[in-house]
């Protein structure tokens, strides 16, 4: 019977673990050289590709006011992220820190920077469990958003002006915040610029819509924050509009009183071909006005006679009940409904028609008095009248001084109003920064390196054995 003869064992080919060690320190020279030339290698090779390398720098932006949970801004308007990055803020910001301002450059900061939304964990897993189970997923709004600039390291901005950069688009955006939605718009409190060119008879039309307009504001504000008061002013909106009630009745009554008792006019006889203007558009509104006054009476007398038609067929249905137990939507029902709808829609509209007539007649009426009353003055002479001028400039300039001290309490009491609303309404959670070249350039010295100490012992196991069996 043939038996396989078994291999010769050779004791010199065992390798033990101080083989091993010994195999390594002869060749540790050349483990050493190849670990220097490896990372030597790689950072030079990182070094010359890096001028063509990306240098990304961030920083995170939170966005919180009111109706931002629904994507829009305070006055209703769409939220879109990419305001952050208009041509406008890119355009300020680079003139703010004296960078090139050209088209391309803006064109070129604007391309590199990106505004990306940041979801937590917890809202994607609590959508993906949402979506599992079939429910309907609402729209989510991120309130943080990660703003970065990326451009090449040969770019002429450095690491810190980019940092700079990235911050002064975000506080230009802020300022435009701040202008459009905590300011007072730039066209409040500018009476008295539109009275530097006008005629004594605009005064009355000019400050009675100004004082008006201010009454409106405060009333409407004061609605809202019923109990604020200002730091700065130690005045609530209240306290503003009682304000502005003594301003109108003390102080502009009588300036408008001397120029209505004096008849005071640049130009009288223009004072009079302006009224006559004016009188014939309000004729013509009012004209229109009370056409469409009767037309709603008309459509309103209409709906009020379908209505109680609607009235007598519910009641003579409801006298019959049906046998049938099946509960339906009666037609009739509906039809009344509808009627009575339209009947209040009618109503209203109805008022309003009736009310914009009112006004229109009201404020011809005044016209058509002060008309009278300028045509009375027409043959007597201004100049004679020099202590009333006196009088009236002497008025006029208190109640610009006046006028002008209740703009500026105003102007601070809803500037800091509106700063505590809207103090946290944009805001920088993170600083800019930038990832560090130099430090990518270690990581790949390292990288050369740790590849060319492995193809140093390699090579040195390798040689020693071949020579080991030489």
């Amino acid at each position: 019977m043939n038996r396989e003869t078994p291999a010769p064992h050779f004791a010199d080919d065992e390798v033990t673990l101080m083989d091993i060690v010994r195999r390594v320190r002869r060749g540790v020279a050349v483990t050493l050289g190849l670990t220097l030339i490896g990372g030597a290698v790689a950072a030079a090779g990182y070094w010359m590709a890096g001028r063509m390398d990306t240098t990304t720098s961030t920083m995170r932006v939170v966005f919180s006011f009111p109706g931002f949970e629904k994507g829009q801004y305070p006055d209703g308007s769409h939220f879109q992220p990419d305001d952050l990055r208009a041509p406008e803020i890119v355009a300020e910001a680079l003139k703010r820190k004296g960078f090139d301002g050209e088209v391309a450059n803006q064109s070129r900061i604007r391309s590199a920077l990106t505004i990306e939304g940041i979801i937590p964990d917890s809202v994607v897993r609590e959508r993906d469990r949402l979506r599992t189970v079939g429910q309907p997923i609402r729209t989510y709004v991120p309130d943080e958003y990660l703003v970065t600039l990326a451009l090449p390291r040969s770019y002429a901005l450095g690491v810190r002006d980019r940092e700079l950069l990235l911050n002064e688009i975000v506080s230009v955006y802020q300022e435009n915040f701040v202008r459009t939605y905590v300011a007072l718009p730039l066209n409040f409190g500018k009476a008295f610029e539109t009275l530097a060119t006008a005629d004594y008879f605009d005064y009355d039309l000019v400050l009675r819509r100004e004082s008006q307009n201010i009454d409106d504001f405060l009333t409407q504000i004061t609605g809202t924050a019923r109990s604020y008061r200002s730091p700065r002013t130690n005045l609530s909106f209240s306290d503003l509009l009682k304000e502005s009630a003594l301003f109108t009745e003390i102080q502009m009554n009588e300036v408008l009183g001397l120029i209505r008792r004096e008849g005071l006019s640049r130009d009288r006889k223009l004072a009079m071909v302006k009224m006559d203007y004016y009188l014939k558009t309000l004729s013509d509104e009012e004209a229109k006005a009370l056409e469409d006054e009767k037309v709603v009476r008309e459509l309103l007398q209409q709906a009020q006679e379908k209505q109680q038609s609607y009235a007598l067929g519910i009641k003579s249905q409801a006298g019959n009940p049906k046998p049938d137990t099946t509960v339906t939507v009666d037609q009739g029902l509906v039809d009344s409904l509808l009627a009575n709808d339209s009947y209040n829609f009618l109503v209203h509209r109805a008022l309003d028609a009736s009310l914009n007539t009112r006004r229109i007649q009201a404020e011809k009426a005044v016209l058509q008095e002060r008309r009278a009353s300028m045509e009375a003055f027409l043959k007597s002479d201004l100049a004679d009248k020099a202590d009333s001028l006196g009088q009236f400039q002497k008025s006029y300039e208190e109640l610009k001084v006046t006028y002008q001290r209740l703009i500026e309490d105003i102007r601070k009491t809803y500037e800091d109003y509106q700063r505590q609303q809207f103090g946290d309404a944009i805001r920088i959670s993170m600083q800019a920064q930038t990832g560090s070249f130099f430090r990518r350039l270690v990581m790949a010295g390292i990288a050369g390196a740790f590849l060319g100490a492995v193809l140093g012992l390699g090579l040195s196991l390798v040689r020693t054995e071949s020579n080991r069996h030489a």
